[in-house]
């Protein structure tokens, strides 16, 4: 049976697509533009590994969405484009195998491919387009006579704001939120995952993989860091078996979900 409506397989940045966080690569390259103060680099230095290890919790992404903003205030939209130039080189190396295998798995399958994350639109807007998927859905500040004020319009993608921002852009492209696909490793995404029909965990955080096998999601482990792949290769293959696996149990789970 053909699907009626289109699809999309929304992603999670940080720990999902990428190891770690995205935040402090923007921080470094804002601080190289000296758009950003070295205490602040350093401070969200600190943040980055705690989130590497222990993930994002609401007072520390709050933390990090205050400085983002503050730090923009009055910066000319120009110049953080030109961030975000300099540093998606940087972030689209570090896009593991794995997921670059599923979102080629969904592209053959006819769905649209998204980024989800809190990080500035224009940043990832602009990794979205560098390795070949649809788009991103990110947060977007406001911009006055070409210079970002430091205040939000819209929503702050991170946590009820991603599935907002993402039942936004399904009533736009008519797709059927049943058919979607969600990849996340954080509990705070727990809005995101349950908007779709397939919510798929990825390296989850305790929270998430014990709420997962409740429910009887898939639970997927990528590589902890992107490695070079050459097609060919036993971890090119491992990589692509590890996203077939996935979009099959993805399948399993929304054909049940749909029976009951």
């Amino acid at each position: 049976m053909t699907d009626l409506r289109p699809a999309a397989a929304f992603f999670d940045l940080d720990r999902t697509l990428i190891s770690g966080s995205s935040a402090f690569s923007f921080g470094v390259t804002a601080w190289r533009q000296k758009l950003m103060p070295t205490s602040s680099l350093l401070r969200d230095a600190a943040g980055a590994l705690i989130f590497r290890w222990f993930g994002a919790t609401d007072d520390r992404s709050d933390a990090v969405r205050e400085r983002i903003l503050s730090a923009v205030a009055g910066v000319e939209l120009a110049d953080l484009e030109e961030v975000g130039q300099a540093m998606i080189p940087r972030l689209a190396s570090r896009v593991r195998p794995e997921a670059t295998a599923l979102i080629k798995m969904h592209q053959e399958a006819g769905r649209d491919t998204y980024i989800v994350s809190a990080s500035p639109q224009e940043i990832v807007d602009r990794l979205a387009g560098a390795i070949g998927m649809t788009g991103g859905i990110g947060t977007q500040g406001e911009i006055i006579d070409g210079r970002y004020t430091g205040r939000l319009t819209g929503h702050f993608v991170y946590g009820e704001g991603k599935a907002h921002a993402m039942r936004d852009l399904a009533d736009r492209n008519d797709y059927d939120l049943s058919l979607c696909y969600s990849y996340s490793d954080s509990i705070s995404d727990l809005p995101m995952m349950e908007l779709v029909g397939h919510p798929v965990a990825v390296n989850p955080d305790g929270e998430l993989a014990d709420h997962a096998r409740r429910r009887g999601w898939p639970i997927v482990i990528f590589s902890r860091t992107a490695k070079r792949v050459v097609a060919g290769t036993s971890a090119a293959a491992g990589a692509v078996a590890a996203a077939t696996a996935t979009y099959f149990l993805g399948r399993r789970h929304g054909r049940l979900a749909s029976e009951r």
